[in-house]
């Protein structure tokens, strides 16, 4: 059946390739949920005298696939007593939980050899045109020494001998000359050719050898960035093969900027793997001992202590992930890749200087300056702008680091400007682990200006949840279980049967439309926003606006976006069930037309029910009213669950469905994104608590409460030309609390 066929990767930097021969192999994916019961060939009361059975086919029940698949992610090989237990525990016989795991086992390994063949098919491009390109540079040779020509007989021996000689010594002025300006403090004269420096000046500008910075008065003493100048020659760092200098980028400092990053990964580098490490005593029990938290102490003695002005907070995660080491490697040194990883964490990433691409045409030694925007769904917490370096290094078979730093934390702090935030060493170590998993240790270290954060969010970033490691984790094992799920050929249980095109343009145009969404809350600047500062409204909203001109997938005029944040009553699991009820939806939600809405395309993203992309039709008001459908994406993990929808009309969604291009169909975004507060989340940290912020309130059955963040996005005029009106900040903001009061008198909560 065409509904049942493979999806392929998110996202349009994916090879659709993955998906093309899953038909044929259906039988590989099948998760252990279907069983035939009748006689089998040892069964002793299955004899000669009585007639074979037909046999019945079964398929186990949601909460028993619930069940295995929560306890195939913690142990994917049970012992018999496991087993047993499983079997008593879900009504099942041994043997059906037996083979549900052997099946399970060989369908995550055909999915992700497939994924394998695909990268390695990937790589051989790669190094075909790498060579292709190598074969064009030796075709027209240059000498790395000196930049003439490298063809024998061209040139004298002598001349080639000079002109090396020359382009060393050009070299080592203007090193010479880059530390003069670093600790004489005044610049020294121009050296656009080499008589510029004279004889009655050169004594006093290039005086530094055994008196100056390699004299007596600094013996013993290191300089920074790993440059010695010993008994006053100046020696350059050990070089990392593969790098080459960042001149576009840098200037004519690229020497020394180069020295100094190179250092300051090598630096991280030591000490994610230190922080990383199982028995580090960088790490303590929390308080109550359930959680581990930074020995600040060790950490000072160690590396540095925090800087004055800064809030800190530390955190460390493990978790089992389904995708193989290089395959992750590969997604993380990728910046576009990266952002399709971690869509609700990265709202902008963009490369800004390749110094290295590794060794051996891989990415062991791969060294990249980045800038990146990372964003918590909320209009009161700052977007973190941060410029890093990640650095990636391949330690043993199978066991690879990736590691940021920012590069602010290589500079002189008294030259420095204050930033609003820093991020130290961070990252994480991959180890590979049998059937094509991996092992991964995240470690997420920032330092930030606490005064920029609305009081509401502020012990939620101390407690660790909103920007750290389990975050991380918890949205990588999501997002590679929604690829797993996606290139499996048993991929929803749909309504209708949508082609693998009409499947992949409707998971583009919800992944747009999530995107466009996280933006009008964060104000990131993928999009262009201007923030209107309103007086008659407080705080906690924010309210911005754009003017659409020619992007088609928008509406053309004046798009006024509004978004705050609230505390509720009542836990993350619960409001998130609540919000994606379609059959409750006419309580909160005014394009229901007061009824309950119908599901007509369901596109699951996870093992969940609740990660899914979604068509839904309204009940409509006339016969002759059905030109509108609802577009939504949801998913939930125990980081964050969000609800994203948008009208769009069925013409449109026709061509989408059919495989046509969505990038032409205009969204407007709404929705909501829960996360937990540090009360209700086992994850808070005994020692940094809610300080009395967030307010103790009942919710039922739940513990604690959640952090509700709506959003909206209306078309106040179809002129871009037009002026924005207080009357159109008004309704928007109207709607955004009545949405809000709704939610809560369905919940019955205050």
């Amino acid at each position: 059946m065409e509904g049942h066929t493979d999806m392929g990767l998110i996202g349009e930097n994916f090879d659709t390739a993955l998906t093309g021969r899953m038909r044929d192999d259906e039988y590989e994916s099948r998760s252990g949920s279907d069983n035939f019961d009748g006689a089998s060939g040892d069964d002793p009361d299955a004899g000669d005298d009585h007639p074979k059975r037909k046999k019945r086919y079964h398929r186990h029940t949601p909460h028993q696939i619930q069940e295995l698949e929560s306890f195939f992610k913690e142990c994917p090989h049970p012992d018999e007593k496991q087993r047993l237990d499983l079997s008593k525990r879900l009504s099942l016989e041994n043997k059906q939980v037996k083979f549900w795991f052997q099946n399970r086992r060989t369908q995550m390994k055909t999915q992700l050899e497939r994924h394998e063949n695909i990268m390695l098919r990937q790589e051989n491009e790669r190094l075909r045109a790498e060579n292709n390109m190598i074969k064009d540079a030796m075709s027209n040779p240059v000498c790395n020494s000196c930049g003439g020509p490298a063809l024998p007989g061209q040139i004298s021996f002598e001349e080639h001998q000079i002109r090396i000689e020359n382009a060393r010594l050009k070299d080592e002025l203007t090193r010479i000359v880059a530390l003069t300006n670093k600790f004489l403090g005044k610049p020294i004269s121009s050296l656009s050719s080499p008589m510029s420096l004279s004889a009655g000046n050169s004594g006093l500008e290039l005086g530094i050898g055994m008196k100056g910075i390699g004299g007596s008065s600094n013996v013993g003493t290191p300089l920074p960035m790993g440059l010695d100048l010993g008994d006053g020659v100046l020696t350059s760092p050990p070089a990392i093969p593969g790098i080459r200098s960042p001149m576009g980028l840098l200037g004519n400092d690229a020497q020394l900027e180069r020295s100094m990053f190179i250092d300051l990964a090598l630096a991280a580098m030591e000490e994610l793997i230190k922080m990383a490490q199982a028995d580090s005593p960088l790490w303590i029990k929390s308080l109550d001992g359930e959680k581990e938290v930074l020995n600040h102490e060790e950490y000072a003695r160690l590396f540095s202590p925090k800087p004055a002005g800064y809030a800190s907070d530390a955190t460390r995660e493990t978790g089992i992930v389904i995708i193989n080491s290089l395959a992750l490697i590969e997604t993380l040194m990728d910046a576009n890749r990266w952002a399709e990883m971690f869509p609700s964490i990265i709202a902008r990433a963009v490369p800004l200087d390749v110094i290295t691409n590794g060794m051996g045409g891989t990415r062991n030694g791969a060294l990249l300056l980045m800038h990146s925007e990372v964003q918590l769904l909320s209009p009161l917490v700052p977007i973190r702008q941060v410029r890093f370096l990640r650095f990636c290094k391949q330690h043993a078979e199978g066991v690879w680091a990736v590691v940021d730093v920012s590069v602010e934390i290589g500079r002189d702090a008294a030259n420095t400007q204050f930033m609003a935030c820093r991020r130290l060493p961070s990252g994480c170590v991959v180890q590979d682990m049998p059937n094509g998993y991996s092992k991964v240790t995240w470690v997420e270290h920032w330092q930030y200006d606490e005064s920029v954060v609305h009081q509401l969010y502020r012990p939620l970033l101390n407690s660790g949840i909103g920007f750290g490691a389990h975050r991380w984790i918890a949205t990588l094992q999501r997002q590679c279980e929604c690829l797993a799920i996606l290139m499996s050929s048993i991929t929803s249980d749909d309504h209708t049967a949508l082609s693998q095109a009409g499947r992949r343009s409707m998971l583009k145009l919800a992944q747009r439309m999530t995107s466009n969404f996280c933006s009008g809350v964060c104000a990131s600047s993928a999009r262009k926003w201007e923030s209107l500062p309103v007086g008659t409204l407080g705080d906690d909203m924010r309210v911005m606006t754009r003017k659409n001109v020619d992007d088609p997938g928008e509406p053309p005029g004046i798009v006024l976006s509004a978004a705050t944040s609230v505390w509720m009553p009542v836990s993350q699991q619960r409001l998130f069930n609540f919000l994606r009820n379609e059959q409750l939806r006419s309580e909160w939600d005014i394009l229901s037309n007061g009824g309950p809405m119908q599901e007509m395309v369901h596109i699951a993203k996870g093992q969940g029910h609740g990660n899914c992309v979604s068509l839904l039709r309204a009940s409509a008001v006339n016969a002759n009213d059905s030109s509108m459908l609802i577009l939504q994406e949801t998913w939930t993990d125990s980081s964050c669950s969000v609800v994203v929808y948008a009208p769009v009309d069925v013409q449109s969604l026709n061509v989408v469905m059919s495989g046509g291009d969505s990038a032409y169909v205009a969204l407007l975004p709404s929705g909501f994104a829960i996360l937990p507060d540090c009360q209700s989340s086992r994850y808070s940290m005994s020692n940094n608590s809610c300080n009395g912020n967030i307010p103790k309130g009942g919710g039922g059955e739940d513990e604690g409460g959640s952090l509700l963040t709506v959003g909206f996005q209306i078309l106040v005029n179809n002129l871009p030309t037009a002026k924005l009106t207080m009357e159109s900040v008004d309704t928007v903001n109207n709607l955004i609390s009545c949405t809000i009061q709704k939610i809560k008198g369905a919940l019955r909560v205050a």
